[in-house]
Order: C-alpha cells, then structure tokens, then sequence
C-alpha cells in the first residue's frame, strides 16, 4: 500500500519536470546573481536567548485538510515577527498543503526575519528555486532522500548559501543525517507515513545528538508546557504550525511560545 509520504514524493517528481520544463536551471542559475543576501537561519536560533521559535506559514495539510480559510501569508509573517518568532517557515508545496513559492518570495519582501522554504526537496533545481526566490534556508527530509542524494542536496544548498534543517523521523536515519554533522537537526514528531505525532520522539531519537548540533522539535507542539517539557531534554529550536494556523490569535499564541529558557 502507498504510504502519503510516498505519494507526496511521487507527485513531487512529476512537478520538478514540469516546472523544468517551463523554466530550465540556466535561467535560475543566471538570476542568482539578481537574489538578495541570505539572511543567517542558523545564526539566528544560535544567538536567540531562549527556545528558538520557527514560526509556520501553512495553510492546509493532508492529515488536517483546510487548516486556516482567511490565510494572508504576508500578515501572518508580520504577526509573528511582532511577537517574538526567531525564524519562520513557509511552506510551499501546492497540491497536499496549498502552499506557493509566491508565498515564500511574499514573505521574504516584508520581514526581516529568516525565511526557510519548507517542502519535498529532491532535486538541486529546487535549492535554486529556493534561493532565486529568496529562501535563507531549506528543509531536507532524511526519509525522502537517499545517503548519496541527501549529501549531495546538503552540500549543494551550502554552495548557493542556503542554511540546511536536516531532518528526520525514523531512528535508524540519526547517524547518517549526523555524518553531515549539521548545524540543525530536526526531529519529526509527526510519523510521515501514518500522520500521528508523538512528542516524546524528538527526546528518544535526540539522546544521543552531539551538543555541536542543536536539536529541533517539528510537530505536535501546542502549549508552552509542550515547549518546556522539549526545554528540559535540550532542544534549541521549535516548529510549529498548526498550532499557530488554528488560533484565534495568532499573535497571543505565538507570544505564548516564545522565550522559554533553554536548558
């Protein structure tokens, strides 16, 4: 049986060509050039005081369907940046989360804060995608990308200037994705072959995590209880959205989240 995880990489495939073939990888590598300066993802949840927030922008999934009706990308960026998100996270996969690159390159337009493209990255032509469209980092999932792939996509978005969240959800991925020895290390609490979260995964999975790496909590996080329990076994960084998509106010939920002490 097709798991969702599998599907969404399926369809990704087909959507690279196509998008090749409206616009080859000479014309984005000759607009490099025109792309404003990568802003630091990594420095920024380096340097902030307490657990770094990385705010999503999503506004549909496919565990959770339509997640928010009134989704205004560029006012929601600026909602989280007044109330305290170190980074954020726009994601812009259009079939399964309704999201678009015009989304992210929106975004980038009118915060100052780090913008990282959040997606099925499988090819080089979406780290230029991403960086054209003026993306400081990218998302690279361990269970879409083979060993060589997954190098390959690492260092290639390090030579256009791309910060890298590597992540993961299965343990038996943890040493290749350390190999890299990342600066970020998410753990995906969220199975991506069944949807359910866990938010206890990040800690089994994040034991063993070299403190040269800060460790990432993706998924399932929904109070500040959730950030300090995260706190307390070393985690430098949150990723949340739903969370944030479905509140009233979005800005007392994400000032909800932020400035937790870390550990």
């Amino acid at each position: 049986m097709t798991t969702i995880l599998e599907s969404i990489v399926e369809r990704k495939r087909e959507e690279i060509a196509s998008r090749q073939a409206q616009c080859p990888a000479i014309e984005l590598e000759a607009r490099l050039a025109d792309s404003p300066a990568p802003r630091g993802f990594v420095d920024a949840i380096r340097e902030a005081r307490g657990v770094a927030l990385i705010a999503e922008i999503k506004k549909a999934s496919p565990s959770a369907g339509l997640i928010r009706e009134d989704f205004d990308p560029v006012e929601l960026a600026g909602t989280y940046q007044q109330a305290g998100a170190t980074c954020l996270s726009c994601l812009t996969d259009e079939p399964f989360f309704q999201g678009r690159l015009e989304h992210l390159e929106s975004v980038r337009k009118h915060v100052d804060r780090p913008v990282l493209r959040k997606d099925f990255l499988l090819d080089r032509y979406q780290l230029l995608e991403a960086r054209v469209a003026g993306a400081d980092a990218v998302l690279l999932i361990a269970e879409c990308l083979g060993a060589c792939e997954l190098r390959e996509l690492y260092f290639s978005a390090d030579e256009l200037g791309l910060d890298v969240l590597l992540e993961i959800y299965e343990p038996e991925n943890l040493d290749r994705a350390l190999d890299l020895d990342p600066a970020l290390l998410g753990i995906n609490n969220r199975n991506l072959k069944t949807f359910e979260t866990d938010l206890g995964h990040t800690l089994r999975v994040g034991a063993g995590v070299p403190e040269s790496t800060m460790l990432v909590a993706e998924s399932g996080i929904r109070s500040r209880a959730d950030v300090e329990y995260l706190a307390g076994g070393g985690v430098s960084a949150i990723l949340v959205g739903e969370t944030l998509m479905r509140s009233e106010s979005v800005l007392e939920k994400t000032t909800e989240l932020v400035g937790v002490p870390r550990r």
